[in-house]
């Protein structure tokens, strides 16, 4: 039974993600220094995107149940490093007092609809941990400190990842295919591919490696790490080959390259 963590720790990790992303933006010899993991971006650019995620993620919990994206005001960060790390951390602040306010079984749009992730304020929290743990390591690592993920937030993390952006009706469009994801520590997903859309379980012991399964759930390529490394791979923050790779590698490339909602 996948393991999902409670939403008071969502709200600590977000909260906890979000102060370390300030302290290595707080560390950086410029904010018009590039992020390696972001190429087009400053960090002045990753401050105003995780902020401005944030305070929009605020106004959709806030605005409730809808069929389109609720119109969000967002106000202009400024360009002082002072004045932006206070923004970034009132922005830090306005979601997790809107997701404190309403629990997390509030009904809210979000982008993920048709997934196997629900539409709810408690996965919203679920997905802004990931988002500012990333951008934590995207800072991180432009200041030449990255972190190890924190091990709760990250097997948490493999199972969002593939429940939210990869899971769902959109099909495929190659040969049906099965992946395998396996943290070691201890917990490991297969993603089935196939032209009616894509889904995810996880298992419940590790498999015997590819070529275990039938049909779409055939597994042509399994990943090996740790939850974070793995994270790190589905965010397209450290390459595949990096880990280790069992069948075919090129699976893995194609699913980095699949926009389901292209």
């Amino acid at each position: 039974m996948t393991e999902i963590l409670e939403f008071p720790v969502l709200l600590r990790l977000i909260d906890e993600r979000s102060v370390a992303f300030r302290a290595a933006v707080a560390s950086a010899p410029s904010l018009d220094a590039p992020v390696p993991t972001c190429p087009e971006w400053t960090v002045r650019d990753l401050v105003q995107h995780l902020g401005g995620v944030q305070r929009s993620w605020a106004g959709i919990v806030t605005a409730g149940p809808a069929d389109a994206r609720p119109d969000v005001t967002l106000s202009e960060a400024p360009r002082e490093r002072a004045d932006l790390l206070t923004w970034s951390a009132e922005s830090t602040d306005q979601l997790l007092r809107a997701l404190r306010e309403f629990g997390p079984d509030r009904g809210c749009w979000t982008w993920w609809a048709g997934s196997q992730s629900p539409q709810t304020s408690g996965a919203v929290a679920r997905h802004q941990v990931q988002e500012a743990m990333v951008h934590a390591y995207d800072a991180q690592i432009t200041v030449g400190d990255p972190q190890p993920l924190p091990g709760e937030a990250a097997l948490d993390g493999v199972d969002e990842f593939l429940s939210t952006c990869c899971a769902g009706t959109d099909p495929w469009p190659h040969e049906p295919a099965a992946v395998e994801y396996h943290a070691t520590e201890g917990r490991s997903w297969r993603l089935s591919l196939a032209a009616d859309g894509a889904r995810v379980t996880e298992l419940l012991a590790p498999a015997t490696g590819t070529g275990t399964g039938t049909g779409k759930d055939a597994v042509g390529a399994t990943l090996q790490g740790t939850a974070g490394e793995l994270v790190l791979v589905l965010y397209d923050r450290i390459p595949v080959n990096s880990l280790k790779v069992d069948g075919d590698p090129r699976l893995f490339d194609l699913l980095l390259a699949w926009d389901p909602s292209a």
